[in-house]
């Protein structure tokens, strides 16, 4: 599924769905007797607030590529960067899909979200500016302060040293657990 053109606005309300077999609801336990699907607004909440994701792309020769990046969540797209040269950006020169995941480490508590679609460079100043003042707001004095750990990156989002790329979910996931009680979600755009 192509991946919706950032400058049409932001995304519509995806299509939400329970996967029973991989939630409570294939084997409950007492308290899940009302095991739903996980909201849209709580995904889209938590990729706003999460700062660190994980970006799956594939090498030309068919391998996986798996690094961290950050990434701030604006008009319905998850933005992130990588420098001209380093893998990634060869690997989605060669294909654009990719997946963002964010989440914990906790057996019993969080949420997970995997999101899928393909990765579009980002060439519009206006919505360039609107993604730095995104980021800049999402992670404060790391972008902003000279002994931030990405300080300058804004002003290589400008000029090209850093290339911005924008992510429209196709299809997401989350996988949800709360005390023993587990979901698989997914939502279809």
């Amino acid at each position: 599924m192509q991946a919706r053109n950032t400058a049409q606005g932001p995304a519509e309300q995806p299509t939400t769905e329970l996967d029973a077999r991989y939630s409570s609801a294939l084997n409950p336990r007492p308290g899940a007797e009302d095991v739903t699907a996980t909201e849209w607004a709580r995904a889209q909440r938590q990729l706003e607030t999460a700062e660190i994701f994980w970006v799956s792309t594939v090498r030309a020769d068919g391998r996986l590529h798996v690094t961290p990046v950050i990434a701030a969540w604006h008009d319905g797209a998850l933005y992130f960067s990588t420098g001209p040269g380093e893998q990634k950006a060869k690997n989605l020169a060669h294909d654009g899909h990719c997946a963002l995941t964010t989440g914990g480490n906790s057996l019993t508590e969080g949420l997970d979200l995997v999101v899928e679609g393909t990765a579009e460079p980002l060439a519009d100043p206006a919505v360039l500016e609107e993604v730095i003042t995104a980021f800049e707001t999402k992670y404060g004095a790391h972008i902003t302060s000279p002994e931030g750990t990405f300080h300058g990156i804004s002003d290589a989002f400008r000029t090209g040293d850093a290339a911005l790329f924008a992510v429209a979910p196709a299809t997401a996931y989350g996988f949800g657990r709360d005390n023993g009680v587990y979901t698989h979600t997914r939502w279809t755009f």
